[in-house]
């Protein structure tokens, strides 16, 4: 207890002491290594408040670039109190309540298709959480009893992704994006989410999941999924959402795209 109170709702970095607001930053710059490159890397050191700042790695990244790695003091405080959490809003399940669960609510094989989209060939996140093999010390989707996978691979177009969900009559679509530049990640989501919507009638698109290492969890809205998942996520996890989701679906009154939206007194 005296150690939580003597922390409070303020904190600041631990470098070589508690409180001394030491990091340590890594950045390149598009200038070739040499002593004004060095001093380059500790002037943006210095005006990113880093005081003193002590360079400590700096190598040349081919001709026109050095890669940097520097040491120094914030002033800044950490208000724990400000910070946002997002919490996982469904029960983490076996594989044989998921199985179960879905045996139950859909009496059949609930549906995935997974893909990386774009120009992205880093299957590694996709396949850690479809294949058998998993991840983290868990078997993947492909492993369970009531789950259909079927996993497209790398650099798999928006078009060739709807056609196969489509095709499979998926219920939910997973989608990895590793690469970041320029965002990427946003705009193939985005570009997904709307394909999705165009081509499906209103209330049957399926679950949109995106997953990779730089996605903001609290996002999805904003991106047109239902589901963000960051790094370091489990095949469990993405399992307990599917079977949370589809019973979150399945228990909505059904629409009626042929009603009117206008008031009684207007339709009479």
């Amino acid at each position: 207890m005296s150690g939580a109170k003597e922390q409070g709702s303020v904190i600041r970095p631990y470098g070589d002491m508690t409180g001394d607001g030491m990091i340590q930053v890594s950045f390149t710059l598009p200038i070739p290594h040499d002593k004004r490159a060095e001093g380059a890397a500790l002037q943006l050191a210095e005006k990113m408040g880093l005081s003193p700042a002590l360079l400590v790695h700096a190598k040349a990244m081919g001709r026109e670039h050095t890669f940097f790695v520097v040491y120094g003091s914030v002033t800044h405080l950490v208000e724990l109190d400000k910070v946002e959490v997002i919490e996982r809003d469904f029960p983490l399940l076996s594989a044989k309540e998921v199985n179960g669960a879905i045996k139950k609510s859909l009496r059949r094989p609930l549906v995935v298709v997974g893909a990386c989209i774009g120009t992205d060939a880093h299957t590694v996140g996709i396949d850690a959480i479809l294949n058998i093999k998993g991840f983290a010390g868990e078997k993947g989707l492909e492993s369970y009893s009531e789950v259909r996978v079927v996993n497209l691979g790398a650099q798999v177009l928006v078009p060739e992704l709807v056609e196969a969900a489509r095709a499979e009559q998926a219920d939910a679509v997973l989608i990895s994006q590793v690469v970041t530049q320029r965002d990427a990640h946003i705009h193939n989501t985005t570009a997904m989410s709307a394909a999705f919507r165009e081509a499906y009638p209103s209330g049957e698109v399926p679950l949109l999941i995106a997953g990779g290492p730089r996605f903001a969890e609290g996002t999805a809205q904003e991106l047109g999924v239902d589901r963000i998942f960051g790094k370091g996520t489990t095949p469990s996890e993405v399992a307990s959402y599917l079977v949370h989701a589809v019973a979150s679906r399945k228990s909505r009154p059904p629409q009626n795209p042929n009603k009117s939206s206008k008031p009684p007194q207007e339709q009479q």
